[in-house]
């Protein structure tokens, strides 16, 4: 065996490993630190010679969880997700996993750690001098990440397994889905007429797409005269600036028919805008948006978000989210016994599926409709 113990004190072992000489000819060792019986330690430097000649031993490194995470984000996060996603990795990292887990060396963190650290989160996990713990949802979110940067790790050789498998997130509950009727949804469009908010409410309940796409939408992806228009790109507020991001999927990049009442409302408002742009001359910043704010620089999602918040407040409605009139969008159509895949079209979900799960309460309607159509189909057919 290329190894043996060196016995530091009571209970508190040192395994010395054999990894043969460098190039100068130098003898090579590592050192493991072990506590535990004599026993015990035997049988962990057994099994760290075995790893040694089955090639799957790792050398213990002196990186922290805390410096390993930042180099994961600089080499892995930022060159391949979004400027916005980098950001909300960072945040988790620097505001939670880092403060907790970070002191910890990378190759000897443990589920245990891990599993204490979601405990306390949800105990006490809110920061910046607020009390209190943090939702199930943050935390699997935040688990989400961890486990992600950890299986890197595996790849990079820098620790042989991920911890994070062996660990049970926190279930998130399900957040209800709040939609509009249809007499709600005119009530909210005629309180916005002729105010900023009107024609991404207007877009948002006939089209169904998300708010950060019609930010994003141009004139010039839109086709009045076919009655068409198509996504092919979303606007993000990072902390550079605004930025502009093609669709992740295939099924993102989609086009949509548009109602009557939505080109109608479109073409009064692209009269509208040509008007502004008149008045304010040089001032204007011609961007080539649908939904600019007055002088055409770019909305930022946020202040949208909240002047629909306070409108659907101030008018007493069951839902103050934006993304709400998405799936208000979505649960019109379905009630009225559009095809789900149509309806998959339209929103840009990847699969059919996603769209049956995420709107599965409105199924049992459909169901009861459609069995009332073929009841009287057949009695009509039957003379009964």
């Amino acid at each position: 065996m290329r190894g043996h113990l060196r016995e530091r004190s009571k209970g508190t072992w040192a395994i010395i490993l054999d990894l043969g000489r460098d190039a100068a000819g130098k003898r090579r060792q590592k050192w493991h630190s072990f506590k535990g019986t004599k026993r015990q330690a035997e049988n962990e430097l057994a099994r760290l010679v075995t790893e040694m000649e089955g090639g799957t031993y790792i050398e213990p490194v002196k990186l922290t969880v805390a410096a390993y995470l930042r180099r994961w984000l600089e080499d892995q996060v930022k060159p391949t997700k979004s400027a916005r996603s980098y950001e909300r990795y960072e945040e988790v990292i620097r505001l939670h996993l880092a403060p907790a887990l970070g002191h910890l060396p990378l190759a000897k963190l443990t589920p245990l750690d891990i599993q204490g650290y979601y405990t306390k989160a949800l105990q006490t996990g809110r920061r910046n001098g607020h009390k209190g713990g943090l939702s199930a949802r943050t935390v699997a979110q935040q688990h989400v990440i961890l486990k992600s940067a950890l299986k890197q790790a595996v790849r990079w050789r820098l620790i042989l397994r991920n911890p994070a498998d062996a660990v049970d997130p926190p279930r998130a509950k399900d957040r209800e889905m709040m939609c509009l009727d249809e007499e709600q949804s005119a009530q909210v469009l005629e309180a916005a007429r002729g105010t900023r908010l009107y024609m991404p409410l207007m877009l948002a309940l006939t089209t169904g797409m998300r708010r950060n796409e019609i930010l994003g939408l141009r004139w010039r992806d839109i086709d009045l005269e076919g009655g068409k228009l198509a996504v092919r790109q979303s606007l993000s507020e990072t902390r550079g600036g605004i930025v502009y991001k093609a669709p992740k999927t295939a099924k993102g990049r989609r086009v949509i028919d548009l109602l009557s009442l939505t080109v109608e409302a479109l073409v009064r408002h692209k009269g509208e805008q040509a008007q502004s742009r008149l008045l304010l001359g040089d001032a204007y910043e011609d961007n080539d948006l649908v939904v600019p704010r007055p002088d055409g620089r770019p909305n930022t999602p946020c202040v949208v978000g909240r002047m629909y918040h306070d409108l659907a407040k101030k008018l007493g409605l069951p839902t103050s989210r934006f993304h709400d009139l998405r799936h208000t969008h979505a649960t019109l159509l379905l009630r009225q016994g559009e095809h789900p895949k149509v309806v998959a079209e339209r929103l840009g979900h990847s699969s059919v599926n996603i769209t049956l799960d995420r709107y599965s309460h409105v199924l049992p309607d459909m169901q009861e409709a459609a069995a009332r159509r073929l009841d009287s189909t057949l009695r009509k057919a039957l003379g009964v």
